[in-house]
């Protein structure tokens, strides 16, 4: 049983996003690679462990000072192992104050059969922040042919702009995963699901709906299912697939489209999800 803590700030300095504060403590590691051209800084978060086990806890706490831009991601798929009774708890705090922007796109999480996870991300918004971010989870190890048919799995985001709850978004699977997950009213069979929210900043929700449904719709298959909403000034989309690569590939093509037409950055995801 492991506490694992990664802090992680950027601040502008000398008008260049810059680092500015960083603790970390076993298993969690961060790295900071170079950043393609025009990219903002990069931020990569590894478990050493190798994967996470009942009773571990992971701390990860993201901070983007006014004005700054940077972009958090992991170095590969995170790995929920079988528990033994206990739950392997992530709290994510991610905080974007004024005029500041953050990509927060961490690569799949795995969810082994027989493993539990409570997993929590809040996200504060300051005035005109910008934020692209989500998560993409696996049911089990599909290439051995296994399923996540028991156990435990908790997933909760919620976004605060100016302190205040915007909007809020929970699922918990637990009794019956199976019978759950094969529901063709709650998961249809899926391999994998996914969520992506779009804080624009100063720029419309509304405006970005059209053309990232027109980006949707070019990744759909009979094995992949995909919606996009704005609600309380966000952009919020999600995909089922029973075929996680067809899920990862239709969540970059959205995360560049979204990062070029919102954020003004590259259209391009970094090296890291390319391996």
């Amino acid at each position: 049983m492991t506490d694992g803590i990664a802090e992680i700030r950027f601040a502008m300095r000398g008008g260049t996003t810059r680092l500015a504060h960083l603790y970390q403590c076993d298993p969690l590691r961060v790295l900071f690679p170079a950043p393609d051209e025009n990219d903002p800084p990069l931020a990569v978060i590894l478990t050493t462990s190798g994967g996470l086990v009942s009773g571990d806890r992971l701390d990860v706490v993201v901070e983007i000072a006014p004005g700054a831009v940077a972009h958090v991601t992991t170095s590969a798929a995170e790995k929920i192992y079988r528990s033994t009774g206990r739950t392997t708890t992530i709290s994510q705090n991610l905080s974007v104050a004024s005029g500041a922007v953050l990509e927060f796109l961490p690569l799949e999480t795995i969810v082994f059969d027989g493993a539990g996870l409570q997993r929590k991300t809040v996200l504060h918004l300051g005035p005109g922040a910008a934020f692209l971010g989500g998560d993409i989870v696996v049911f089990g190890r599909r290439a051995r042919g296994e399923r996540f048919v028991t156990g435990f799995l908790r997933e909760v985001w919620e976004v605060h702009k100016d302190g205040e709850l915007v909007w809020g978004d929970a699922l918990q699977l637990d009794d019956n995963i199976g019978s759950i997950i094969d529901d063709p009213a709650c998961f249809d069979g899926a391999a994998a699901f996914a969520i992506m929210i779009l804080s624009p900043g100063s720029a419309s929700a509304q405006d970005l709906i059209d053309a990232a449904r027109v980006v949707q719709a070019a990744a759909a298959t009979t094995a992949l299912h995909s919606g996009v909403t704005v609600i309380a000034g966000l952009v919020v989309a999600r995909w089922l697939a029973s075929d996680p690569s067809l899920l990862r590939k239709a969540y970059a093509d959205l995360a560049c489209h979204f990062r070029s037409a919102a954020l003004g950055l590259p259209l391009h995801l970094p090296r890291v999800w390319h391996i």
